[in-house]
């Protein structure tokens, strides 16, 4: 049966407008994105298998442009359009941490962290640069790779916290398995840019590690 004959209160577009997105399920969210099915599947249907398929949304979201393109029913175009949804998203978290706002809810500085950080294939390290009011100066990605003592360098952030006449920061990293608990490597460096930090009078307000979940540094006690 087509989408267009089930009870209204039924029908994805529907229900999102009377109900709200949150209502909705993964597999109505995705079949609102593809908008058609494919012979003899109704977009719902066709946004489960693709579930199904990826193992999940989260996993469909990351797929890269080969494997996206290999399902039945996608493409380069639906990719593109994806991409730009996400990105968009992603935007729309930023201007909630736009240069010169002050940080006054911690959940939007992760939901922030998380955004930026959580779909790399590889562990990225980063830093909220913050001024003595708490407001956003900036943000920026500075290591890539294994996150330990080695590929860390004190020094680096240090120079760029100076740079930005920061007055205090927010560590961040992620890790790519999805387990979001710190490793003894991640105390031992927040430990050591803690300390590097000091010397200048630059404070360490937490350190988050950003996975399926996220972990804060300073929630835990380990600042």
């Amino acid at each position: 049966m087509p989408i267009t004959d089930w009870p209204a209160d039924e029908r994805p577009r529907e229900k999102l407008l009377s109900r709200g997105a949150a209502a909705l399920s993964d597999a109505e969210l995705l079949a609102i994105f593809l908008r058609t099915g494919v012979a003899g599947k109704t977009a719902v249907d066709l946004a489960r298998e693709l579930l199904s398929r990826f193992g999940g949304l989260r996993p469909l979201l990351q797929a890269d442009l080969v494997s996206f393109s290999s399902a039945r029913g996608l493409g380069s175009a639906k990719y593109a359009q994806l991409q730009a949804v996400l990105e968009m998203g992603r935007r729309h978290l930023s201007e909630s941490l736009a240069r010169g706002d002050a940080l006054t809810s911690p959940d939007d500085t992760r939901r922030f962290l998380a955004a930026r950080l959580r779909d790399y294939p590889f562990e990225v390290f980063a830093c909220l640069f913050l001024d003595n009011r708490h407001r956003v100066i900036a943000f920026e990605e500075l290591f890539r790779g294994t996150i330990d003592g080695a590929s860390v360098h004190p020094r680096e952030v240090v120079r760029r916290a100076l740079a930005h006449n920061a007055a205090a920061l927010i560590l961040a990293h992620n890790h790519p398995s999805g387990v979001a608990e710190p490793s003894r490597s991640d105390e031992a460096i927040t430990r050591r840019l803690r300390e590097a930090l000091a010397l200048v009078d630059i404070r360490v307000l937490d350190h988050v590690v950003v996975g399926d979940s996220l972990v804060s540094f300073a929630e835990r006690g380990l600042l």
